[in-house]
């Protein structure tokens, strides 16, 4: 009996390590099966990343959908919008662009003065900025101290000339006289040799005179020519503004030491404003320079430009990627400008704006009235 109740703890003891981890799987299988309101040991956080990734992919697709039904309404919009057009009249997307214009030095220099900065409206002839020309002015001044000595040269030139003059009339009277008396044997005819060699030394040097006389007179045109040069120098040394317009850029400043062509300003010509826009031929070739135009700008949808064709190109180009075409079909495109009437422009000065983009409208028959809303003033 003793051996019995030995050996039944015996076995008893065989299997505890097998029970606990039984007990230890089902514990975990217990708690991986409950709820998430119970209480466990893990992190509840897990649970919740994984039910958040599907809600936001949700949210990013109903995103992207009425962003893209939005963009087809709108496209359909402006499709529908341009159908209504008449059949008279084409159209094309594109720029306002105002021509714009470098203010460049002619030659290598240090910049002295600046009389203009970025934003400023100016007018032609106006001077914008002056560079140091002291080199030019004392160069100058020695051209003009040489013409005064050339002139000096003429005037000592003309003495001689009137010295030689007065001899030679003597030469030619005295050969005159000469010539008399030798008939009568007065004078022999040693004598009239030598008078004749006189008048031949006098004829010379009175054309020598009137050498030296041109020969001085063409150095002072020179050293003239030379004052007028450098006078040019220093003029071109002093930048203007060609046309009115807006500065744009200011490039460099007081102080700095450019190079010949060395960029200063860049200015906007407001009296050169205009749109290009891309036509497929067989719109193009109904168009003509001077076609009435109208200019549609995005941030101004209500208020028409008048405009007119000023330049059709002559051969057709590939469809730059920035043109919306009206069709798959038109890969080739005929660049056509627009522009808007320099006097209006100018006019509207301060509302020019470089870079906006718009929609310029072309009355190619002009029997076609304009809709009301591209009816601008004449």
């Amino acid at each position: 009996m003793v051996g019995k109740e030995l050996d039944q703890p015996r076995k008893a003891d065989e299997n505890p390590p097998l029970a606990r981890t039984e007990v230890h799987e089902s514990a975990i299988a217990n708690q991986n099966s409950r709820p998430a309101g119970t209480v466990s040991k893990l992190p509840v956080l897990v649970a919740l990343e994984h039910a958040r990734k599907p809600r936001r992919w949700l949210r990013i697709g109903i995103g992207l959908l009425v962003t893209l039904f939005a963009a087809g309404g709108g496209f359909y919009l402006w499709q529908h919008s341009r159908s209504q057009l008449p059949a008279g009249i084409s159209f094309g997307n594109g720029r306002l662009v105002g021509d714009e214009i470098d203010i460049d030095t002619k030659f290598a220099g240090r910049i002295a003065e600046m009389h203009a900065d970025i934003g400023d409206m100016v007018t032609a002839g106006q001077v914008l900025a002056v560079m140091d020309t002291r080199d030019i002015q004392q160069t100058l001044e020695k051209s003009e101290a040489q013409a005064k000595l050339a002139q000096r040269t003429i005037e000592e030139a003309n003495a001689n000339l009137a010295q030689q003059q007065t001899q030679q009339i003597l030469a030619v009277q005295e050969m005159d006289r000469a010539a008399a008396l030798i008939k009568d044997g007065f004078v022999t005819q040693e004598q009239f040799d030598q008078q004749k060699q006189a008048l031949d030394a006098a004829n010379a040097g009175l054309i020598a005179a009137e050498k030296r006389v041109a020969e001085a007179k063409h150095a002072l045109e020179a050293a003239q020519h030379d004052v007028g040069l450098y006078k040019v120098n220093i003029a071109d040394n002093t930048l203007v503004a060609p046309r009115p317009g807006r500065i744009q850029y200011r490039i460099k400043n007081i102080g700095e030491v450019l190079p010949a062509g060395g960029k200063v300003f860049t200015m906007l010509d407001i009296g050169y404003v205009y749109m290009d826009i891309y036509l497929p031929p067989v719109q193009a070739g109904k168009v003509k320079i001077g076609t009435d135009a109208r200019i549609l700008l995005d941030a101004h949808p209500n208020t028409p430009i008048p405009a007119n064709v000023y330049f059709i190109a002559n051969q057709a180009q590939f469809t730059p990627k920035m043109v919306d075409v009206q069709s798959e079909d038109d890969k080739l495109m005929f660049r056509i400008r627009v522009r808007i009437d320099p006097d209006r422009s100018r006019a509207h000065a301060d509302a020019v704006r470089s870079g906006l983009p718009g929609v310029a409208y072309l009355r190619v028959d002009p029997a076609v009235v304009w809709p009301k809303n591209l009816q601008g003033a004449p």
